[in-house]
């Protein structure tokens, strides 16, 4: 895929039109920031990779169009600076940081229930609300 870095927009709309229909979710469109991590991925799993990035995406996502915020987090690293010239992604060596993103995703997937996103974290709910807490997750 490397070779051919014309073909993501057209495989990511077609993955986004097959996992919105599997999963129920009205995701239509993919922002521009999005598409523009989607082409500066290396993909060593090729289309595979492609495939499973964009239904993590999908079920992850909670508008009307895929963001960055539903990529994995190595794919996130690969942001383009903001105007600012300061990258907007969290430090690629602070557990805390990909802790805190973490757990912002797994409660956006479970539309803030708490208890399952404990169960799904594989952690306590006492242990989820203290780290809510400590990252200041609204």
């Amino acid at each position: 895929m490397r070779e051919r870095i014309s073909d993501i927009e057209l495989l990511a709309y077609s993955f986004l039109k097959t996992f919105s229909l599997k999963t129920n979710k009205k995701i239509t469109g993919i922002s521009k920031e999005f598409m523009q991590l989607l082409k500066l991925h290396n993909w060593p799993g090729n289309i595979r990779e492609l495939k499973n990035v964009l239904e993590r995406s999908v079920i992850l996502e909670n508008s009307s169009q895929l963001t960055p915020d539903s990529l994995p987090y190595e794919m996130q690293q690969l942001s383009p600076k903001t105007e600012t010239g300061a990258s907007k992604t969290l430090s690629a060596f602070s557990l805390a940081a990909a802790e805190k993103l973490h757990i912002r995703k797994v409660l956006n997937y479970t539309n803030g229930n708490k208890t399952e996103t404990a169960r799904l974290l594989n952690i306590a709910l006492t242990t989820l609300y203290r780290k809510i807490e400590e990252y200041n997750i609204g």
